[in-house]
């Protein structure tokens, strides 16, 4: 007899939807996580999030709006209050000379590239994605209908697209290029110089629109930040996207906003009034406390980042077959590791790519990482060393154990 189970059918889903890598990053989160729950002692570098308390004017702030009770929905676009703060923000900062109707704030600086690849990418349209690229810029332009063209940068470049590269990506179909400076995965930034000849490319393309991906912005090690769209001739064309949850450690906050030409920031509004309408209210409070409070609170989670970086650099390069670019922002780093494919673990394990290094490690060393293939960028791995200084010590430890038992 036949019940309503095995009547059941798997429903169908939209292409696109079936179509769409999960994020490996919180794949290999969840994967080490699981095993953490196992009581397995896991170290866990694999998640890109601040290991640091939201700052307490941020707290206060947020504590303070629930108090008031300033719990109801606000304007789609964000407060006024919060879109003024950005806006003095973007000039002050970046040179970035918006009004405040033309600033969309989010969930997340997530939903504002993915909104703003929604807007602009039009169906066959191709977009631009420096490699390695952070996992989920594939993945939206092909939600969006779009064709990611993937253009692989190297270790000798500090993984930085060149003038030269983004010039023979250009096509007629090209609709977008994303930029994302300092880098999720590697930690690359590009110098003023570097950015101008990004700019001068683009200028000759005026049928390219540019993403800028800004999150870590303030987490830089004694270089400069250049927002594209502040140079000659890019404020049309560029969409400067940034948020909270890296500098001001706001991870879990859901807050992030995006600033562009009047047309595009109209059409962004019109997707996020379909969609989620504005970010939490209490969450906008917090971020006017966030874009108030003194700059050195977020100095002092910086030089700990950079201490872990030089600490965790110095490490890498104990290790034999490793090749890592010195990055200059975020808390990524991104080292080659194709010199450990073809060796065998001393349990008959094969590594024949980064993914296979990824497993060996968790399963036997319990040091969670991510393999670069998520990335675009087979021969590598990435690290994030937003974690305290005595578990990034016994993840290097680990490493070096697990690489020294290949043969």
């Amino acid at each position: 007899m036949q019940t309503n189970v095995d009547l059941m059918v798997e429903p169908e889903f939209n292409a696109r939807i079936a179509a769409m890598k999960p994020s490996a990053t919180l794949a290999m989160t969840a994967k080490a996580a699981q095993a953490k729950a196992a009581g397995r002692p896991v170290i866990g570098l694999s998640a890109g999030e601040p290991d640091f308390d939201t700052p307490a004017p941020i707290r206060e702030a947020a504590k303070k709006a629930i108090v008031d009770g300033f719990t109801r929905y606000t304007n789609n676009k964000g407060t006024p209050e919060l879109r003024a703060a950005i806006q003095d923000k973007l000039a002050r900062e970046n040179g970035v000379y918006v009004s405040p109707d033309d600033i969309i704030c989010s969930n997340g600086a997530k939903q504002s590239v993915a909104m703003a690849i929604s807007v602009l990418c039009r169906a066959g349209d191709e977009v631009i994605i420096p490699a390695p690229y952070w996992v989920s810029y594939p993945e939206m332009v092909r939600f969006a209908g779009g064709v990611p063209v993937a253009v692989s940068t190297t270790v000798e470049s500090g993984y930085r697209l060149t003038p030269q590269q983004l010039e023979a990506a250009i096509t007629p179909k090209t609709r977008v290029l994303v930029l994302c400076s300092p880098s999720n995965p590697t930690g690359g930034t590009y110098t003023p110089g570097q950015m101008e000849g990004l700019a001068a490319v683009l200028r000759r393309n005026p049928h390219v629109y540019v993403i800028s991906d800004e999150i870590y912005e303030h987490i830089r090690y004694g270089v400069p930040h250049v927002s594209i769209g502040s140079l000659r001739g890019m404020a049309d064309n560029s969409v400067t996207v940034n948020g909270f949850s890296k500098a001001f450690a706001m991870t879990g906050w859901r807050l992030g906003y995006l600033a562009a030409a009047p047309g595009i920031a109209k059409a962004v509004g019109k997707l996020q009034s379909q969609l989620t309408s504005a970010p939490s209210s209490i969450s906008q409070k917090a971020g006017e406390a966030a874009l108030a409070m003194p700059h050195a609170l977020i100095d002092e989670m910086v030089r700990a980042f950079q201490e872990r970086r030089d600490f965790m650099l110095g490490e890498l390069g104990k290790m034999e077959g490793l090749r890592c670019p010195r990055p200059d922002g975020a808390f990524y780093l991104f080292p080659a590791v194709s010199a450990y494919f073809g060796r065998t673990s001393p349990q008959g394990t094969r590594i024949d790519s980064a993914e296979d290094l990824c497993f060996y490690l968790l399963e036997e060393f319990d040091l969670a990482l991510v393999p670069g293939h998520a990335f675009g960028d087979p021969d590598g791995l990435r690290i994030s060393y937003a974690a305290s200084m005595a578990n990034l010590a016994e993840a290097t430890k680990r490493m070096t154990a697990a690489f020294a038992a290949l043969s």
